[in-house]
């Protein structure tokens, strides 16, 4: 018989944890969207706990993984830029789950480097296919990034308590409109938040967006019947979050909470009541000591955030009174700071005099581009200029309680003295406590900033109507004529 190790009994609880990519907080049903079909994650509010002032450290896919897995700040997991790998030196709360004796998985999007790879026992990462027109790929299989869920969740052993890292590529661009994913809203459906403009190709852009949220929901749906046709749902815990805001203008690279704030569901039959809310601060840095806590494993000295475990079984518990947030490199060079309590949001712009820009899978998108055309007719309103301002506000104060869209920038208000100061005290404080820094050198932007197209190439051919037509049709923005660079330097 093989010998156990130490501490691992069947009583240990299952964690699953699923990471949609770039989905916002309020694109879900449970969360009061009117309209957007997402019943499995509403039923999964139901049946678990939903947390109404969840956060993420950073607003950029694979920091906000990073970050994620090793418990630390982005700027201390070395991986703070887009796509940088973590490195090898940096421990992870997968790693210590499958040291004391947890199976680990992951299925789906990965986008943390090759020294993160042997956390895992089992990785079923995504596969790519090149996109015939365009910078933007498509996926094998469906273009969920959900296939092998199941797969992954058959295939553990079942004589030991298991991790699964469940992660999507939904609602990650290109938005494609053709057949690749079921069309379930129509443009009624949109809701749109002050700043894009509601035009029509902007609705349709929302509209897609929301189908890929609703084919990832059907996803979840099937984890949590699988989980119950193994008789394993009782003693496991879902996390649901997303890495990040969806990925439109002002939302994603920005520490708006169009950007940090993050759906977060938890259930958990055997400690959660169903139906409970939780008001309180959480921050996706606390998520590695929780894991390692309800394991029954202590969590790592280096860890910066606290575990949450206590705040399941009691909705008023209290871990924290701020959210730290911060946004580096993502495409586009930006250096920004943000502190958040329940009332003010402050957000420092160390790098003022760069605009706003956002992705660029956005802005080869058609949302950008139908703003970049009616900038060009002077007809956007000054939340919606927000991403075009420049230079932009050094200092940006919010009241969340009266201005949710961050829209009223108080930092110069005189009836707001104190509590700039206050913010911009906390901030100064968790900058030394964590021992964050400003980089000796700025990083060149690798797209334009106008069509997303990279800085690095030149651009000729020049795209003939034709071409331009067809990759519009298959929901990739090549670039708008009217704004193409035949040259960037």
């Amino acid at each position: 018989m093989k010998k156990e190790k130490p501490g691992v009994t069947d009583k240990r609880p299952n964690i699953v944890f699923i990471i949609a990519d770039d989905v916002s907080w309020n694109d879900i049903g449970a969360y009061g969207h009117p309209n957007i079909k997402t019943p499995n994650l509403n039923l999964l509010a139901r049946e678990g706990m939903l947390f109404t002032e969840a956060y993420l450290t950073t607003s950029s896919c694979s920091p906000s993984r990073t970050s994620i897995i090793s418990g630390l700040y982005p700027h201390n997991t070395d991986a703070e830029q887009l796509s940088w790998p973590l490195p090898e030196n940096k421990r992870t709360f997968v790693q210590q789950l499958k040291d004391a004796g947890y199976w680990t998985g992951l299925a789906g999007k990965y986008h943390m480097g090759d020294a993160v790879r042997d956390d895992f026992d089992a990785l079923l990462e995504m596969q790519w296919l090149d996109a015939p027109i365009g910078l933007d790929r498509r996926l094998k299989g469906d273009g969920s990034g959900c296939d092998e869920w199941i797969s992954l969740l058959k295939g553990r052993p079942k004589d030991k308590p298991f991790f699964a890292w469940l992660a999507s590529f939904d609602a990650h661009r290109p938005f494609y409109d053709d057949n690749s994913c079921p069309k379930v809203h129509s443009l009624s459906d949109v809701t749109l938040p002050p700043y894009v403009p509601a035009t029509k190709l902007v609705k349709k852009d929302y509209s897609l967006y929301y189908d890929e949220i609703s084919r990832m929901d059907d996803y979840i749906g099937k984890v949590v019947n699988e989980l119950e046709a193994q008789g394993v749902s009782d003693n496991t815990l879902i996390l649901f979050v997303a890495d990040n805001g969806r990925a439109f203008p002002r939302d994603k690279t920005t520490l708006y909470d169009g950007g940090i704030k993050t759906p977060w569901i938890v259930k958990w039959p055997a400690r959660i009541k169903a139906g409970s809310v939780n008001n309180n601060l959480i921050s996706s840095i606390d998520i590695a000591p929780t894991f390692m806590k309800v394991a029954g494993i202590e969590p790592l000295n280096e860890f910066e955030g606290f575990d949450f475990s206590e705040m399941l079984t009691n909705s008023s518990k209290e871990i924290r009174d701020q959210i730290y947030a911060e946004d580096h490199f993502h495409d586009y060079e930006d250096y920004t700071r943000a502190v958040r309590t329940k009332t003010f949001k402050y957000v420092r712009n160390f790098y003022a005099d760069l605009p706003d820009t956002p992705s660029a899978d956005v802005n080869r998108g058609r949302s950008w581009q139908s703003m970049l055309e009616e900038y060009k007719k002077g007809t956007l309103t000054e939340a919606q200029l927000k991403c075009f301002k420049k230079p932009r506000d050094i200092e940006e104060l919010f009241d969340i309680k009266t201005d949710p869209f961050e829209l009223n920038n108080l930092a110069s208000n005189p009836n707001n003295v104190l509590d700039l100061k206050e913010m911009r005290s906390r901030l100064k404080t968790t900058r030394t406590a964590t021992k964050d820094f400003l980089p000796k050198e700025r990083t060149p932007d690798d797209f334009s900033r106008e069509t997303g197209l990279p800085t690095k190439y030149r651009i000729r051919p020049r795209p003939s109507k034709a071409m331009y037509l067809k990759a519009q049709d298959e929901g990739v923005i090549l670039f708008n004529p009217d704004f193409v660079e035949t040259s960037v330097k």
